[in-house]
């Protein structure tokens, strides 16, 4: 293990403080630093992660503390590092940006550390000189921002400091969405996308698989607890769930391990989520390597890439993952920048001399030589394209956005520089002097920064100074000569439109699973099409099981109902037209009673030719014929109405039906009671005491009779009508999955009086022909209407229960059918006998017969 002691190069206070005189004053104590310096007219700070361990010496309260030492160097930082001094090179050798004014910078290593980390950031506000001449503590070139630190704690604590001297703080890799909090970092802005926005990338990952069950594992600091909280509540959002959450021990705690992996192992889920620094995860993905657990691994940018897990060791268990990495760009020239890199003797510049004597392993003092390398001395001149991990280009990730930051910083400083006097954004519309630059003048530009990259990529930052959110996915396969790699398969990028913003190329995907398929990971199967979703108890939501949806409900997310006029099909999936139900001429319960309906018309027309055609006969002239022709005229149309009672109703029809049955069955049921009516009287007027009887029952007596009971219906009707009339209407009470289409009385207590009107009418017929049913035969027809008067008051007796009870269309039928009932029932029973004698025993159609007058019996 080797140890550096660095020179001691920069101030431990913030501020200068006077030697004992007014003017001047210097710096009381200084850090050992490692870094590089570079002059300038205008310097831009930077803080990297070089080093990857840190040693505090041992705090005795008895004397004064040595200063930490690191060691372990690390190359991508390094590079990282160097690709900020590339940059600002590039910068100064260009003639449109910031012409005359040459940029330098001052780069020191945090060690990972942030007691180091925050040395750093003290030593870049107080400068590099030990003492200062004047007053004002000028001299030094104005300090313009910091490019760093790339960790999320470091960055919380660093901006704290950094903000209470209004200094810009650029990060690279600090991803933490809580550092977009405007109102405690004021100061802050970034060129990596922060971890809301990496979130959001993983959800579109998770809803283009279908993954809605997965587990979720973070590193117990901000960058996991902030990124497991911004997680849970997006994971929602598309209807997944975490099917656990784990927080990964800061120290190797072997035991907390071992427990995360038997929730792991015990889980249903296939697909995990891991934010987490390298160091905390190592010893998670030790254990699972060596217990072999096989799971889809979701990585996030902090290790997606990293060189400690692509190794042909951890392929078994991490073949297939897939990572959000962060955006890849390229950097011309930066590969020659880096291969001329030599070292020098200039102190501040220990860090090249650090990185020199560990990629060669020797040393430039002659002694250390000798005693740790075995007399290999540095000379300076060693080729650097030896090491082809140093001079690799092709993944310039965290060094692009470090090149973003700087042109950042930059292109602000220029908008700065080039401000018209008079329409500054300052105070009275002042521009800021460059010989009294102050740092936060920069902020109100690097607000309003925005180029494009020669790589093509925008660079502009929002109002929380966060960039423009685009990640690479990357998945992680093995190659031919036994290393690992992770291949870009797609991108995200929320710039693009709905539906655009996640690009990947699946083919390119190489599976840790069977037939080389992405896995399956769901907590509960898709419910079928007409089920909804029963949450199980004590489950997250993702967890349910699959109820059928009740008749009239479809399945969309939940079961809705359909419209009104609508009903579900038998796979409860679409709301189709209800079925219309009405009694129609093709039903075959409507076919049965219109052909009854004219059968009984055509009866009616047929006894009316047979009485028309033997009207001198006597059985045709008894009581009055004009009653008999008037009696078969009106049950004509009452057969005829009950046609009215079939079809799909229409307003006039349903106007129609009841007037048309109230007042011909009126008409038929008074003629029947002035008939009944004159068959009392012709018998009263035989006797002596009635001998004047008939006058008062004359033929126009009994057709006024006829006519004035019937107007009363036609009043009744009118009255109903024109009040309340009868209209159709859509009935779905009777049946949800079907509309009856039925004619709606409008007005009950109408429909009550015309029924009642009529059985009021035939019960005062069927009362006068029961008692004069035991006349003598010779006037005797009341027998014939008593029993007609029977079957239509017990017809319609029956056909109020009847009628009340049947559903849909079938009330129409019971109405048919009392109509049609009744009416046969008036016609055979008065016309059948009539009919008898006259077709089949004319002999008997004579005054003599119909007398009966035979001679008397001794």
């Amino acid at each position: 293990m080797k140890r550096f002691a660095h020179t001691p190069l920069l101030p431990k206070v913030l501020g200068c403080l006077s030697s004992g005189g007014l003017d001047s004053c210097k710096l009381r104590k200084e850090f050992r630093l490692l870094g590089m310096h570079k002059d300038g007219d205008v310097i831009i700070g930077g803080l990297y992660e070089v080093h990857l361990i840190t040693v505090f010496p041992e705090l005795s309260f008895m004397i004064e503390p040595e200063q930490p030492w690191c060691y372990e160097l690390y190359m991508d930082g390094f590079k990282t590092a160097l690709a900020m001094a590339f940059t600002i090179d590039e910068i100064n050798r260009n003639p449109n940006l910031l012409p005359n004014i040459t940029l330098g910078y001052h780069i020191y290593d945090n060690c990972i550390k942030l007691g180091v980390a925050l040395r750093a950031a003290m030593a870049l506000i107080s400068g590099t000189e030990k003492s200062i001449s004047n007053l004002n503590c000028s001299g030094s070139p104005p300090m313009l921002g910091v490019v760093g630190d790339p960790t999320t704690t470091h960055s919380i604590a660093m901006s704290s400091v950094l903000d209470l001297f209004h200094m810009p703080m650029v990060s690279y890799f600090a991803t933490c969405s809580c550092l977009s909090n405007k109102q405690r970092y004021p100061f802050f802005f970034r060129t990596i996308p922060s971890d809301a926005f990496q979130v959001r990338a993983m959800m579109q990952i998770l809803k283009h698989f279908g993954w809605t069950w997965v587990g979720l594992i973070v590193s117990n600091d901000d960058y996991g607890l902030n990124a497991a909280q911004s997680f849970h509540q997006d994971i929602s959002g598309y209807g997944g769930c975490v099917a656990f959450y784990e927080i990964l021990p800061r120290e190797k705690d072997m035991d907390e391990i071992r427990r995360i992996i038997h929730v792991i192992q015990t889980s249903t889920s296939n697909v995990i989520v891991v934010y987490s620094n390298e160091a905390d995860l190592m010893p998670l993905m030790d254990e699972v390597l060596h217990l072999n657990v096989t799971r889809q691994w979701i990585a996030s940018e902090a290790w997606s890439l990293s060189p400690v897990f692509l190794t042909s060791r951890l392929l078994p268990v991490l073949r297939g993952t897939l990572g959000i990495a962060v955006r890849r760009g390229e950097i011309e020239g930066l590969k020659e920048f880096l291969l001329s890199l030599r070292p020098d003797d200039d102190p501040s510049n220990g860090m090249v001399r650090t990185f020199w004597e560990d990629m060669f392993k020797c040393r430039f003092n002659h002694a250390q030589a000798e005693t740790e390398t075995g007399g290999t001395v540095c000379t300076g001149d060693e080729d650097l394209t030896s090491n082809q991990e140093y001079g690799d280009v092709s993944e310039l990730r965290g060094s692009y956005n470090v090149y973003k930051a700087v042109y950042a910083l930059a292109h602000a400083l220029h908008e700065l520089l080039s401000c018209v006097p008079g329409s500054g954004p300052f105070g009275g519309h002042s521009c800021a002097s460059l010989h009294n630059l102050q740092p936060w003048q920069l902020l109100y530009y690097l607000h309003r920064v925005n180029f494009t990259t020669s790589y093509g990529d925008q660079v502009s930052f929002d109002e929380n100074g966060d960039a423009l959110a685009i990640y690479d996915i990357v998945s992680w396969t093995g190659l031919p000569d036994g290393s690992v790699k992770g291949r870009e398969v797609g991108v995200v990028d929320e710039s693009q439109p709905a539906g655009k913003v996640l690009r990947l190329d699946e083919d390119k995907i190489l599976w840790n699973f069977e037939n080389n398929k992405p896995p399956h990971s769901v907590c509960s199967e898709p419910c079928p099409p007409g089920t909804r979703k029963a949450t199980k108890k004590g489950l997250p939501v993702c967890c349910f099981d699959c109820i059928p949806c009740a008749d009239g409900e479809i399945n969309f997310i939940e079961c809705l109902k359909c419209p009104l006029d609508f009903w579900s099909n038998p796979e409860k999936t679409h709301c189709v037209p209800k079925e219309v139900e009405f009694l129609s001429y093709e039903d075959p319960l409507g076919i049965s009673l219109s052909t009854a309906s004219l059968l009984g018309a055509c009866a009616c027309a047929g006894v009316l030719v047979v009485f028309a055609h033997h009207r001198h006969t006597p059985v045709v002239r008894a009581n009055n014929s004009e009653l008999s022709f008037l009696i078969l005229m009106s049950l004509k149309l009452c057969f005829l109405c009950a046609l009215l009672f079939i079809g799909q109703p229409r307003l006039w029809t349903c106007q129609l039906r009841h007037a048309v049955f109230g007042i011909s069955f009126v008409l038929c049921v008074s003629s029947i009671l002035v008939k009944t009516v004159v068959v009392v009287a012709v018998f009263k007027a035989s006797k002596p005491e009635g001998q004047g009887l008939m006058k008062w029952f004359g033929a126009p007596q009994q057709r006024g009779s006829v006519l004035i009971l019937t107007a009363f219906q036609v009043v009744i009707c009118a009255v109903w009508l024109s009040t309340a009339s009868p209209a159709p209407h859509k009935n779905t009470n009777f049946q949800s999955s079907k509309i009856v289409f039925e004619c709606a009385v409008g007005s009950m207590a109408g429909f009550a009086t015309l029924l009642g009107y009529i059985g009021l009418l035939a019960a005062v017929s069927f009362l006068l022909a029961f008692l004069a049913r035991n006349l003598p035969d010779t006037f005797n027809e009341a027998k014939f209407i008593t029993f007609s008067m029977l079957i239509f008051c017990a017809v319609w007796i029956a056909f109020i229960p009847a009628y009340v009870s049947s559903p849909g269309k079938y009330a129409d039928a019971v109405e048919i059918f009392a109509i049609l009932a009744s009416s046969f029932g008036l016609l055979i029973s008065i016309f059948a006998p009539k009919c008898y004698i006259i077709l089949l025993h004319p002999e008997r159609n004579t005054k003599k017969a119909l007398m009966g007058r035979t001679p008397a019996k001794k």
